[in-house]
């Protein structure tokens, strides 16, 4: 009787330790879960990702680093309510590239989408085929990098042109007084780079060729996203900041992009 009863006890013994023994499997399965999950900065570097990818910029010739820069911008940007809710367009500018290749990008972030890559001309004052120099002084004749707002359209000596407020105070702010715009010129485009090799130079505008003018300025304008970027190891932005890393979450289209 005492051998059958510590055989019995023997069993449920180690059935108990079998139980016992499977309970921490699960539980650590829950915390590998817990421990890859992405923070908010790998999420937005996904997001960055999948417009890059999903719009083809890599093709077209925009830098991811570039578009990642123009992109936290835009998120501080739409932070600081310095845009309006349903504004999902940015432009990029790449002035570190030369002046034959087609280094302006319109990009649709809701719909990820690339809605117009082209030529764009730098000032005068900033260099020949490439801009080197930047300046926001007035008669400089130069190019100013930063971020701005594409706002409101008026017809002046080059036609129907859009202006452009500068964000970036010290590289850009004076953008507006300086008469910054987007405007139609003849000296941009493959008949100007056949026939000198180069586009022709702005006074410190990023004009385009007047065959695209009419659809950049119809698409951007009313307060959106305006980015010149360029090698210039002295410019700085807040909009630059990191920390709205920490608050991002993946936009749709029922957020309309919005990060706050």
């Amino acid at each position: 009787m005492r051998k059958h009863f510590w055989w019995i006890s023997c069993v449920s013994l180690v059935g108990f330790i079998i139980i016992i023994g499977w309970t921490p499997v699960k539980t650590n399965k829950n915390n590998a879960s817990f421990k890859t999950a992405p923070t908010a900065k790998e999420l937005f570097a996904q997001y960055v990702n999948t417009v890059y990818q999903t719009a083809r910029l890599q093709e077209t010739g925009l830098d991811v680093e570039v578009f990642q820069k123009a992109l936290t911008g835009y998120f501080n940007i739409k932070s600081a309510n310095k845009l309006p809710q349903n504004s999902s367009i940015i432009t990029v500018v790449d002035l570190a590239k030369s002046s034959c290749q087609k280094r302006m990008w319109i990009i649709d972030l809701l719909s990820k989408q690339l809605l117009l890559n082209t030529w764009v001309a730098h000032g005068q004052g900033s260099g020949d085929d490439m801009a080197t120099t930047f300046s926001d002084i007035n008669d400089s004749h130069q190019s100013s990098l930063g971020f701005y707002l594409a706002d409101d359209v008026y017809m002046g000596k080059h036609g129907r042109s859009l202006r452009l407020d500068g964000l970036d105070e010290g590289f850009n702010g004076s953008a507006r007084a300086r008469g910054i715009v987007v405007h139609a010129a003849d000296y941009v485009g493959e008949g100007a780079i056949a026939e000198m090799g180069r586009l022709g130079r702005s006074f410190g505008c990023p004009a385009v060729s007047p065959h695209v003018v009419d659809q950049v300025i119809n698409t951007i304008k009313g307060k959106t996203v305006f980015f010149i970027n360029g090698n210039d190891a002295n410019y700085t932005s807040k909009y630059l900041s990191e920390d709205i890393f920490s608050s991002f979450s993946a936009p749709d289209s029922t957020s309309v992009l919005a990060s706050n």
